[in-house]
């Protein structure tokens, strides 16, 4: 199945702003806030002070900064989306759902990224559908051994690897990551694609569609891999739309930790995202740069550690995160008025559970702007007390992972969001 062609550079232009001399955006050249800078003053200090304002000035110049700043350029790639079925089975998980493998590939000759597709059986009209980005391949959700071993590099850590390769020792190893059954049980779809089949999350390999999204390139806002993986997950949307039985006006995009920061750019970055739930992100995702929370990760850390994962230019505000001329905030307020939500365990204090709590606060006046109410709660919230209205908060006890009970957290606010 073949989506709309987006044609050159679409996506991109959509995502461009009018431009800020490169030569301004220099920590040298930069005033410092403490706080998170006014979400509703402009580069030049311009106030916005209307939704018509934000949609016209204001947000292409956040997308714009954040693409020369922070996450390098969104890709213009001609895409021509395509969608090959190559294994179907109509009573899977017990009966519960139809299990859908579909290769889907962005261009004409580029190599495939493989979506897992389940919809619920038994279920009249359209359904809304979890978009899931992986740490592992598609097999490590399904024992069904039909469905593919990944042939991509893959993290040592993730079930099954040995020497950078999947085997089937880890198949249907995450189901409790993405407990699908129980899902489908809510009348939900689910979709998952590795991101590592969009581009390997190694600055030494050239996997996937590296060659197509991150051309090798010194440039100092050359596309980071967080950027990569939030216009991958734009991709298989494009695949997604064209299904009949999903409700394309209800797709929630879901990721866990560096995966939850391209989960959060892609729900900035594209409209078509209903809902976004980017869990325990983090640094470089959901926690305030200017962070206040010692336990929490800094920005000289995460450049150090990932320098791929952003633009060149991001390094030069390892130690300057005064100068950004934006928060994470502004990556939340981008989302406006789409609900978001952040979920977080206590015990992570790496991600700055805290922090994230007040960068949704801080997205506020976004919200207002299209008369609607984004974090109400001015106080963080116990354990297993969900907040907040379209702008959602929940922290459990526990590490940093994502598991079944966080299911429960995003299904509950989908819910409520969808009118469910």
């Amino acid at each position: 199945m073949r989506a709309t062609l987006l044609g050159l550079g679409l996506f991109a232009m959509l995502n461009s702003s009018p431009a800020i001399d490169p030569a301004k955006l220099t920590p040298d050249k930069l005033p410092a806030h403490a706080e998170m800078p006014d979400l509703l003053t402009m580069f030049d200090g311009t106030k916005v002070t209307t939704k018509a304002e934000w949609e016209a000035k204001r947000k292409p110049e956040l997308k714009g900064l954040f693409q020369e700043v922070m996450y390098g350029r969104y890709p213009a790639v001609m895409t021509d989306v395509q969608g090959t079925v190559l294994h179907e089975d109509k009573a899977a998980f017990g009966g519960k759902g139809t299990l859908r493998e579909v290769a889907v590939k962005v261009t004409s000759d580029s190599p495939p990224v493989h979506l897992l597709v389940v919809t619920p059986n038994g279920v009249a009209g359209k359904v809304p559908v979890f978009l899931g980005l992986m740490f592992g391949g598609n097999h490590h959700v399904t024992d069904d051994p039909k469905v593919r071993v990944t042939d991509a590099w893959t993290y040592p850590a993730q079930p099954g690897t040995v020497k950078d390769k999947a085997n089937p020792e880890g198949r249907g190893k995450s189901k409790e990551t993405w407990p699908v059954e129980a899902i489908l049980a809510r009348g939900y779809a689910v979709a998952v694609f590795y991101a590592g089949e969009v581009i390997p999350d190694n600055p030494k390999v050239r996997g996937g569609l590296a060659d197509i999204v991150t051309p090798k390139s010194d440039e100092p806002a050359a596309t980071g891999t967080v950027m990569a993986w939030a216009w991958g997950a734009h991709r298989m949307i494009d695949y997604l739309v064209t299904l009949p039985e999903l409700d394309a006006k209800k797709i929630a995009v879901v990721g866990h930790s560096r995966l939850g920061k391209a989960t959060i750019v892609a729900a900035a970055f594209d409209d078509r995202v209903a809902l976004a739930i980017p869990s325990q992100a983090g640094c470089g995702g959901t926690a305030p740069d200017r962070r206040a929370n010692p336990k929490s990760e800094p920005l000289a850390r995460i450049n150090a550690a990932f320098p791929h994962w952003f633009s060149g230019n991001f390094k030069a505000f390892s130690e300057a995160a005064d100068k950004l001329p934006f928060d994470q905030h502004a990556l939340v307020a981008l989302c406006a008025p789409r609900p978001v939500l952040f979920t977080n365990a206590t015990d992570d204090q790496w991600a700055d559970p805290a922090g994230q709590f007040e960068v949704l606060r801080a997205a506020n006046p976004a919200y207002a702007l299209y008369g609607e109410v984004g974090m109400d709660a001015t106080a963080y919230p116990a354990e297993n007390t969900p907040v907040g209205r379209r702008l959602g908060f929940w922290v459990r006890p526990g590490k940093h992972a994502m598991g079944r009970a966080d299911w429960d957290a995003y299904l509950a606010f989908a819910d409520k969001q969808f009118g469910r």
